[in-house]
């Protein structure tokens, strides 16, 4: 696996190092007017940085390349390349993760060339060609049905996790959400950015993600360890921390996650989903409990399942 036209950011120290280098900010300086008990004054303030990243990927063609628009997301800047590459597998693009090649800034499109990635293929036979031409309806605003919804991931090659993946004691997912929280760098300053982590049996957080977009962080997660070669990530569970639904659930099982845990609510249709692929599911976790909506024989300790 080749990074090319900027560092990969791998840690927080890095990550700041290399953002001032590249000219990207997660944060901007505003001014703001402030009301606070009765009273009126200017200060100034950090909000989340929100840009369009667009997504290109080159597939071999004979013995060329072509390249294909896949889709332009809104995002926080950073870990640009691993959304890259968990967008196209997560949303069924590329369907082998182990068939990426060089990802990289477009350095043809200044002064965008920083909202620009391209990911190449090594085989052609892992790209979905009719996942361009077929609307990603598998989302909560496109107004299909549940059961539609469902059908349309397995038909994307989502699968049940096996049984007997991954068990966490009860403990340890109380203590994920704090975990998460204080991981949340941008968050600190910002107040306004989702957050997703990336945890192992012994419930330690082992990669943290921030993203305007709480589905961009989940990609941020899951590229991860499709660029490293780490799926599937049947050892991991994913926490995030807003609410979880039917597109973080899938996201997940496609990445192989057989756990997710979120500090706040799920939807019905993400109840469902974690019920009918063999996912555990929690909710409204912090540090005094959880709700468990489904899969709770992989939470130990806690007496009962959903």
């Amino acid at each position: 696996m080749h990074y090319t036209g900027c560092e990969h950011l791998a840690t927080p120290e890095r990550e700041e190092t290399s953002m001032t280098m590249a000219g990207r900010r997660r944060a901007a300086k505003v001014r703001v007017g402030r009301m606070r008990n009765g009273r009126f004054a200017t200060r100034g303030d950090s909000v989340a940085v929100e840009e369009p990243l667009e997504v290109r990927l080159e597939v071999p063609d004979g013995g060329g390349v072509r390249e294909h628009p896949v889709s332009v997301t809104m995002r926080t800047p950073g870990d640009d390349f691993e959304l890259a590459a968990g967008f196209l597998f997560t949303e069924g693009v590329v369907t082998d993760p182990g068939a990426f090649g060089d990802v990289r800034y477009c350095r043809s499109v200044e002064p965008q060339e920083y909202n620009v990635v391209t990911a190449s293929l090594r085989d052609p036979a892992a790209f979905d060609s009719s996942s361009l031409t077929r609307n990603f309806y598998v989302t909560s605003s496109c107004g299909v049905c549940g059961k539609a919804s469902l059908e349309a991931v397995e038909v994307m090659g989502c699968a049940p996790v096996a049984k007997g993946t991954l068990a966490v004691a009860e403990r340890d997912v109380r203590a994920l959400p704090g975990k998460l929280r204080v991981a949340q760098r941008v968050f600190d300053r910002t107040g306004g950015i989702h957050a997703a982590g990336l945890f192992d049996a012994a419930g330690e957080v082992t990669v943290v993600r921030e993203d305007v977009g709480r589905h961009n962080a989940v990609d941020k997660v899951i590229g991860t360890l499709v660029l490293s070669r780490a799926l599937p990530g049947s050892g991991f569970g994913l926490v995030v921390s807003g609410r979880s639904s039917f597109e973080i659930l899938q996201k997940a099982a496609m990445a192989g996650f057989p756990m997710v845990v979120a500090v706040g609510a799920p939807s019905s249709l993400a109840v469902t989903f974690a019920r009918r692929f063999n996912m555990t599911l929690a909710g409204f976790a912090n540090r005094g409990g959880y709700n468990v909506y489904a899969g709770g024989e992989r939470i130990t300790g806690a007496g009962g399942k959903a």
